[in-house]
């Protein structure tokens, strides 16, 4: 996660450098030349899926994955509260629990982020009264190591979710990887193995997913590196790791952001270097609607069409991936791992670490630094919740080569899940398209063909106002479409054809599970403790024939999924 120091902190493309001419569009859509008139009864749009339509490939689980990290009160007032009416017997919120499953989270990415670039995983082990206070230099806090790797994969075996485990390569690296390794996978019968058995826990943890290190390009990380340095120290520890465990997935960092300047050519300089032993580069982009201040029409515009970014972002990176295996006359391709996304307002963050600064440069400090403040609380609206859809849509679209996502992150910190201390938890606005997709999108994801008007915007240009993704298990006959309207100011209607869905025809029918539309008139809406159901999905209105057809209407900056069976 950027900070301030970043220059430019939440979006992937920096403003200045923004490209004017139209960008380009995702797989299997297409610009129409249909002009919009505004009428919602006239179908303007299309998505169809052809009887010779190819799967963009499987959808992975992991794809659905969450972000932990000890920042604010994510961890401390998010996921563990001992004083809490509902807290477990290990000090877990029942009620966050319940929350991230209805969620429907898979695997999440702890211990950070920046947080663990000057971390020591062993403070966070064995009897709590034994562990020491430290300071956390990434967000300015004392870390009281209350909850470590004994404590998150108990929480994480009543969440059901797998585990991304972060290791340190700022204030550490080789060794203290391979420590931790031992411990958390080891069987008993060597010191550290050992050491987790005496703490409680006598199986291995078996973690699979590591990443080596976070963000390690950015000038705000501790012991941040040039791409040279990292790429040495990264295949070194990669290659040790994979000594130990060669099962590992391993998980190199890549940008910041694609408004770092050795974006692309840090990701080909890492994946060429440390090629063999690595599956994994990481991805991080966050978007936010630059003009909620003023409410500016053209911002929101922008903000609707934040996918094309992303769409971008996914090329570039896959494209130095490519690169690098050709250079190691390679076989394997190095999948993206989208381990930080989604919407946060770092504008506000940086007027807060402007602050901070201001006030900490005027002299020596010896004030306690404060433990699990409220940092990073931003409360989502309803069109926050249609561009995270539409960025859900974009990841599905590119799962070929997508295979891991964290969304950024899960509670109470830039998160869809909000809870009070010693109080109620509640759903954000984005909590419900995540979920949509977590609990539904199965078997094979399909890039459908899709008609639309464009809608112009400053940053990419002229775009398509509709996106739109189907995934498809064929076993189980169950499938899912998820859609959006980016236009800020005008509804459209589509015509909805399914009827190409391989293994149609033996299944005789398709038949409508469930639809439903987030929309708002005002799009500022949000949910807040005292009226936590303000923004929720509503039923749409409807009727799909058996040969999978139907028509739908889109209101300006909406999000719709359409749930079916055959």
């Amino acid at each position: 996660m950027t900070t301030h120091n970043s220059q430019y902190s939440a979006e992937t493309t920096h403003p200045d450098k923004q490209e004017s001419s139209p960008a380009p569009t995702a797989a299997g859509t297409t610009a129409s030349n249909v002009s919009t008139t505004g009428n919602a009864t006239t179908p303007d749009a299309s998505i169809a899926l052809n009887a010779d339509a190819t799967p963009v490939a499987d959808v992975p689980p992991r794809l659905f994955g969450s972000f932990v990290e000890h920042l604010g009160r994510c961890v401390y007032g998010g996921i563990y509260e001992p004083s809490h009416p509902t807290a477990d017997e290990n000090g877990f919120r029942q009620d966050v629990l319940d929350l991230v499953k209805e969620l429907g989270v898979t695997c999440v990415r702890y211990p950070g982020g920046n947080f663990v670039s000057n971390y020591n995983w062993e403070d966070g082990i064995g009897p709590r009264e034994n562990r020491p206070m430290r300071r956390d230099l990434a967000w300015h806090c004392t870390e009281t190591n209350e909850m470590g790797i004994d404590d998150f994969y108990r929480w994480s075996q009543k969440a059901g979710t797998e585990i991304m485990l972060a290791v340190n390569m700022g204030t550490r690296g080789l060794k203290a990887a391979l420590d931790e390794l031992e411990y958390v996978n080891g069987a008993p019968g060597t010191a550290w193995a050992d050491q987790r058995v005496a703490n409680g826990i006598e199986e291995p943890m078996d973690i699979k997913m590591w990443c080596i290190g976070n963000e390690m390009d950015g000038p705000w990380q501790v012991g941040h590196m040039s791409p040279e340095e990292y790429a040495g120290a990264v295949d070194k520890v990669a290659h040790a790791m994979k000594l130990a465990e060669s099962g590992l997935e391993l998980v190199a960092c890549g940008s910041s952001g694609a408004y770092m300047p050795t974006f692309g050519t840090w990701e080909k300089t890492v994946l060429t270097k440390a090629y063999e032993n690595l599956d994994f580069v990481s991805c991080h982009a966050y978007y936010f609607d630059r003009g909620h201040k003023t409410r500016a029409a053209a911002s929101m515009q922008d903000f609707l069409a934040s996918s094309e970014d992303m769409t971008k972002f996914i090329a570039t990176v896959s494209d130095a991936a490519d690169q690098a295996r050709e250079a190691n006359n390679g076989t394997k391709d190095i999948a993206l791992s989208f381990d930080e996304w989604g919407v946060w307002y770092s504008d506000k963050w940086n007027e807060q670490e402007d602050q901070w600064k201001a006030e900490a440069a005027q002299g020596l400090h010896h004030e306690p630094w404060p433990k699990s403040p409220h940092l990073l609380e931003d409360i989502y609206t309803a069109a926050d919740a249609v561009v995270e859809g539409s960025l859900m849509i974009t990841l599905l679209k590119h799962c070929d080569r997508v295979r891991s996502a964290s969304r950024a992150q899960l509670v109470n910190v830039i998160a869809p899940i909000m809870a009070e201390e010693h109080g109620p938890a509640w759903r954000q606005t984005t909590f419900y398209p995540f979920a949509e997709a977590a609990l539904h999108a199965r078997g094979q994801a399909y890039a459908p063909a899709i008609s639309s008007p464009t809608i112009h915007t400053e940053a990419y240009g002229d775009v398509p106002a509709i996106d739109a993704v189907v995934t498809w298990d064929e076993q189980a006959r169950t499938g899912l479409l998820l859609a959006v309207n980016r236009d800020a100011n005008t509804p459209h209607t589509l015509t909805i054809d399914l009827s190409g869905l391989p293994g149609l025809p033996g299944l005789g029918t398709l038949a409508l599970n469930k639809a439903q539309l987030l929309h708002e008139d005002d799009p500022y809406r949000t949910n807040t403790a005292e009226a936590p159901e303000a923004v929720t999905p509503q039923p749409l209105d409807i009727a799909m024939n058996a040969t999978g057809t139907c028509t739908a209407t889109l209101p300006a900056i909406s999000w719709i999924s359409v749930e079916f069976h055959g």
